[in-house]
């Protein structure tokens, strides 16, 4: 069909400014059906139409113009679709992030002083099975969830009983340097040697430590604001000790798929000078 159209007129039908337009044009996502090689007016078609409001659609989801660029030239409905519901998930996950973010930020502004409820307690050394790996701070998480699932999947394998909740030791230097060492493990009855060590888990003996603990109710995406409270508690009312960071899962995913109901202790390794032997 005869280029016939203006590039206002095609901006007019199409919503898409000249300004766009003409940048659609430079990088090679919508180029003028006709350009005037005198006058350097461009013109397009009604055919165009269409695959301008798909590019717009397409932006408007924030798509890469290079991935807008894929989705156009893609062979086949299949493909196209291939593209486009990638780039969906995509946005799905960065939109759970950022509903994650923003209901931190609201427990962030609603906290409530709680360090009354700091407890404290000597934890003696225990029999476990664990997992330890250096790990990214940015994969902790994940990895947190992989393991324990792992070490729950091997104490219920070797008919191991469990001496108490989960729970992990996590270094200085995860913290400090975003990368350093991760422990979890699941206290369990009897000796060190009851169980077998199996791929990445195995027996060891969780240290006996002096701690202050203060309760972490729901998701852990949230838990440096309980850390937080209790480092402040601690840096007023205790003296510190070097030694890991621990956590203790009361109610965890094994128990629950609901993150809102998890609860976690965290303990902060202290110098009791009132300890009582």
């Amino acid at each position: 069909m005869t280029a016939g159209l203006t590039v206002g007129e095609f901006s007019r039908m199409t919503h898409l400014s000249v300004k766009t337009l003409r940048h659609y044009h430079q990088v090679g996502l919508l180029e003028p059906a006709q350009v005037n090689p005198d006058t350097g007016y461009r013109y397009y078609t009604r055919d165009q139409v269409q695959t301008a409001q798909v590019i717009r659609r397409l932006r408007d989801l924030e798509m890469p113009v290079a991935d807008v660029k894929g989705v156009l030239t893609a062979d086949g409905a299949s493909a196209r679709n291939t593209l486009i519901a990638a780039h969906l998930d995509r946005l799905e996950a960065e939109l759970a992030q950022t509903r994650t973010a923003v209901d931190s930020l609201r427990n962030l502004l609603q906290q409530r002083a709680d360090t009354d409820r700091v407890v404290h307690r000597t934890v003696p050394p225990a029999a476990a099975v664990g997992i330890q790996q250096i790990v990214d701070r940015d994969d902790a998480l994940s990895w947190w969830q992989g393991a324990l699932g792992e070490l729950h999947a091997i104490v219920r394998a070797q008919g191991l009983s469990p001496a108490g909740p989960s729970g992990g030791l996590y270094a200085s230097e995860l913290f400090q340097h975003d990368r350093g060492q991760a422990t979890v493990f699941i206290p369990i009855n009897g000796a060190p040697g009851t169980a077998r060590t199996v791929g990445r888990v195995i027996p060891f003996m969780v240290p006996g430590a002096e701690l202050a603990l203060l309760t972490h109710h729901g998701s852990l995406t949230d838990v440096d604001l309980t850390y937080g409270r209790l480092g402040c508690y601690v840096a007023t009312h205790e003296i510190s000790v070097e030694g890991p960071l621990r956590e203790y899962y009361l109610i965890d995913a094994d128990d629950t798929l609901d993150t809102g109901q998890w609860e976690t202790e965290i303990g902060w390794p202290i110098f009791r000078a009132d300890r009582q032997d």
